[in-house]
């Protein structure tokens, strides 16, 4: 069973058979569904079903040439909404399925994203007609939470808002020359990092780390796709799984400068989510390539 079940509202669903009972569904009355050759005598198939607005399930496997159709694996998607990154992306298939991660190296967050790819089928079928490298794509991320926290926000005014914006900003455009090799950058980056780290450790002995840390973004347990995140909240609505009837909290964060979607299960989140308010968990994050339209 597939533990992110329950952030998409299938807290309940541990039976087998139900299980069995479920996929089997999703396969006859998919909402979605895409295929392409696999460059062998098989066809690779995807069907999705939504439960709720834009988030659901897909059931992957192969159709045989003589069109009987072996079920593989399947996963609980959100389908993020906006841009998350335009930075280029690069793709490989996990080892054990006909399955594939992304990495995307986004200034704005420090570390390589490393999601898992839920439009498999448009990559699979550039890579079998040799169209890869894709320019001009653009990346859309999305999260499924098992446990969160509900924080209030640090308070700024305007001008520390602005000073915060522009700042940031500076040390973006120190990383892009650091990591074209601008000795200077890098030397102003060291600097900056060795002040933040002085500055911290003394207010840390009277301030709470939560009223000092506004926002981060951090890998998360052995699994690479998976991350510790705390964002502000800029969107939130409540959507219901249409078949279990199970409440989810869909909130759209700022983490980082990097704005993303991000599902829960009501029953799983501890506090009362409104807008300019932090939202502090753990999350698997899910991505969708956007391929420019030829």
């Amino acid at each position: 069973m597939h533990k992110f079940m329950r952030a998409i509202g299938f807290s309940k669903l541990t039976d087998r058979r139900e299980q069995q009972r479920l996929i089997t569904d999703i396969i006859l009355n998919a909402t979605h569904r895409s295929y392409t050759s696999n460059g062998g005598e098989t066809i690779l198939a995807e069907f999705c079903e939504d439960f709720a607005k834009d988030m659901g399930i897909a059931v992957c496997g192969e159709f045989d040439e003589s069109d009987k159709f072996t079920y593989d694996y399947f996963y609980p998607y959100l389908r993020g909404t906006g841009i998350s990154s335009g930075e280029d992306v690069s793709v490989e298939r996990h080892a054990d399925k006909e399955s594939y991660a992304g990495v995307c190296d986004d200034i704005k967050v420090g570390v390589s994203l490393i999601f898992y790819l839920q439009n498999m089928v448009p990559y699979v079928k550039a890579q079998n007609e040799d169209m890869l490298p894709i320019r001009g794509t653009t990346l859309t991320l999305s999260g499924l939470s098992l446990g969160g926290n509900i924080l209030l926000p640090i308070s700024k005014n305007e001008k520390q808002v602005q000073k915060i914006q522009k700042a940031s900003r500076n040390r973006n455009q120190l990383i892009a020359a650091a990591r074209k090799g601008d000795e200077d950058a890098i030397e102003s980056l060291t600097l900056e990092d060795m002040d933040t780290y002085t500055s911290i450790s003394r207010k840390i002995l009277t301030e709470d780390v939560f009223s000092l840390v506004d926002t981060y973004f951090m890998p998360y347990g052995v699994e690479c796709d998976q991350y510790s995140v705390m964002g502000e909240i800029l969107d939130i609505t409540l959507r219901t799984n249409k078949l279990t009837g199970e409440e989810i909290y869909v909130m759209h964060l700022n983490c980082n400068d990097l704005e993303f979607d991000v599902c829960i299960n009501k029953q799983d989140l501890y506090g009362e989510p409104q807008v300019g308010r932090r939202f502090k968990g753990t999350i698997w994050l899910q991505g969708y390539i956007n391929y420019p339209s030829v």
